[in-house]
């Protein structure tokens, strides 16, 4: 039972967050600040709050799924997931609301929009039309659970819609609109959003609304999914009748693999009017973990599929996309969502200036927090006329737990800057040209042969950026260096590739001197296999090393001679995480190596025994199946 004073909010017209400017209060205080926010300087700031935390709101265990809107009358609406009974799921869920009159520096008390009674409602995706000022709010339903298992199949989860008039005070009754923006033969799962929805204001479908949605279809009613599709849905009534218009179908083989799972879908419309469709990756055989697609017909159809992006590093999970609104500025698309490879942590906002072709990387976007975080909503907060564009995230996060509590972080353009440069680099002399960044302050220093370079295993490191030419895949493959450290006794990583955990596909190598070995591990979808050496050869000499796929096999050597050799496993080490290849530290920023390195080498191909002598002992440049080569003999710029 909820207290008695939400269950009065779940009433249609009843008064939600309808607190005027001069009554509004801040949340409790925060670990971010103690006092209000101020007015938004035209200097780089970065203002933080708590939202919802269930510590500090009566009658839930857990808030989670954040969406944001601002109003056409610059209202910021704050919706998210009230879990009743725990963090699953399946259970007792409401969709609860905060607003903001003054930007998003205070907000209203915490009210309910739209009530569970037992049931699961939520997936919000909230939408502005800006010509009537009309509020809609998307949700789903499904019967609630209290074992935190899956939705049956057949699962009926239904899309259900509601709207205000008065600026998020008060809502109207929610209709089932199942027969609009669901397609029947999604029978196994279905969501809206979860994320804020856009009005199109360019070209010849200026007006329309969109937003995503994701289906799952069944086969014949039975506990396995046959395809999933990723969705648009548009009205061009202001919101009087709603259809589905494009849908990317994957289908998934009968006990084969699939190359994309997309759902979660987060919209905005580019400079010339398509409509950019980011998705979560979930699952799929294509390296990453987002995809996008592109409709340039306003929703109606794809112009592309969706095609993972193997470069934007985030963890499986939602993240959202806005486009920036400024008069007069270059084009920006912003994009949220933790930039971990594997864990829901280091929520980041990461930029594109070209469309959203490519976007920056992990050391050029401007981390929001080092805690654990999840899912994510962004909301532009000033007109496109300011002089400085104020931003809200809206996020999950947390010290202990991405689900601790959702946080609305309140900060400008000055704040994230312009695009950085990552770093100097130093040349990539294969024929692959992919030039290494040289991160964190390494430095040039005497090598094997000429120049080296010098880690501290504090914070450097040297990351190869992706190039399709380096994805080892599923075949052999021989990575090369020269070493020579012995400084510290703590783990230190050589070489890491793919990504980490127990299952997420990856091959690392890894000194352990503390324990007197090297130790090398392979991880697949058909599961690890590790190899490791009797010695660490960490006695300030140098020693060539080598880490071997082989014909079925897992070989190190070390100075010519094979020290350690076991059964590979089967299938690709580059599958479905975002690519990365790291050499002097694991992708966690952990078991940084100090010492120094030279000639680091990548061959999609084993090579044999004469030729690593060739390579070990005149440094040859065997060329044949070479994909990288950094001789680490210049820095440049930095």
């Amino acid at each position: 039972m909820r207290a008695t004073a939400l269950l009065s909010m779940a009433l249609v017209g009843v008064l939600v967050g309808g607190v005027t400017p001069a009554a509004a209060t801040p949340t409790a205080a925060t670990p971010f600040t103690d006092a209000p926010f101020t007015d938004a300087p035209t200097a780089p700031y970065l203002e933080e709050q708590v939202l919802f935390k269930a510590s500090q709101e009566q009658g839930y265990r857990c808030f989670r799924i954040p969406a944001i809107v601002r109003s056409a009358d610059g209202t910021l609406l704050a919706f998210a997931e009230g879990r009743v009974d725990n963090c699953g799921d399946t259970g007792d869920i409401d969709v609860v609301l905060k607003r903001s009159t003054d930007g998003g520096r205070t907000w209203s008390p915490m009210r309910i929009v739209n009530e569970g009674n037992g049931d699961t409602h939520g997936n919000p995706v909230p939408i502005v039309d800006r010509t009537t000022g009309r509020i809609f709010l998307f949700t789903t339903y499904n019967a609630g659970r209290d074992d935190d298992k899956p939705c049956d199949v057949p699962c009926a989860r239904t899309p259900h819609l509601q709207h205000s008039d008065d600026d998020g005070v008060t809502w109207s009754d929610p209709v089932d609109m199942a027969d609009q923006v669901k397609l029947p033969e999604w029978d196994y799962w279905y969501a809206t959003g979860p994320v804020h929805g856009i009005q199109l204001t360019r070209g010849p479908h200026a007006g329309r609304l969109v937003f995503g949605v994701c289906g799952e279809t069944s086969d014949g009613g039975t506990a396995k999914s046959v395809a999933n599709d990723a969705a648009l849905v548009y009205s061009d009534d202001h919101g009087a009748t709603w259809r589905v218009g494009a849908v990317d179908s994957t289908g998934f083989p009968a006990g084969g693999p699939f190359t994309q799972k997309p759902q979660e879908i987060t919209v905005t419309e580019l400079a010339d009017g398509s409509v950019y469709a980011g998705a979560r990756e979930q699952g799929g055989t294509d390296i990453g973990n987002r995809s996008f697609a592109i409709s340039r017909d306003g929703g109606e159809s794809f112009s592309t599929p969706f095609r993972a992006i193997p470069d934007l590093v985030t963890p499986t999970v939602q993240g959202a996309v806005l486009r920036l609104e400024r008069i007069g500025r270059p084009d920006r698309i912003l994009f949220s969502a933790p930039s971990d490879t594997d864990r829901r942590r280091w929520m980041m906002i990461r930029s594109s200036y070209d469309h959203g072709r490519t976007w920056d990387s992990a050391e050029q976007g401007t981390r929001i927090t080092s805690d654990w975080s999840g899912y994510s909503d962004l909301v532009q907060i000033s007109d496109a006329e300011a002089r400085s564009t104020d931003i809200g995230l809206m996020y999950e996060g947390g010290p202990v737990d991405a689900r601790d509590e959702i946080r609305f972080a309140r900060f400008n353009e000055e704040y994230l800057g312009r695009r950085k440069p990552i770093g100097p680099t130093t040349r990539d002399v294969s024929r692959t040209h992919a030039d290494g960044y040289v991160l964190g302050g390494a430095t040039s220093t005497d090598g094997r042969f000429g120049r080296g370079l010098g880690l501290d295993g504090a914070d450097d490191y040297l990351r190869v950026p992706y190039d399709p030419a380096l994805v080892p895949g599923s075949g052999d493959l021989t990575f090369s260096a020269w070493v020579r450290y012995g400084a510290s006794k703590s783990d230190q990583a050589l070489l890491w590739l793919g990504g980490m955990g127990g299952t997420a596909p990856q091959l690392w190598l890894r000194a352990e001197p503390a324990d007197n070995r090297l130790v090398a591990r392979m991880t697949t979808a058909s599961g690890s296999a590790s190899v490791a050496s009797t010695q660490a050869y960490d006695d300030q000499d140098w020693h060539h090393v080598v880490l071997q796929r082989s014909a079925g096999r897992l070989l190190l050597w070390v100075d010519g001679a094979q020290v350690a050799s076991g059964p590979a496993v089967a299938g690709s080490v580059s599958e479905r995480v975002s690519f990365q290849i790291q050499v002097g530290q694991r992708l966690d920023n952990a078991q940084r190596f100090h010492g120094t390195l030279d000639e680091v080498r990548l061959y999609t191909r084993a090579l044999s025994a004469a030729e690593l002598d060739r390579v070990r002992l005149t440094n040859a440049d065997v060329r044949d199946g070479q994909v990288l080569r950094l001789p680490l003999d210049v820095v440049r710029g930095g």
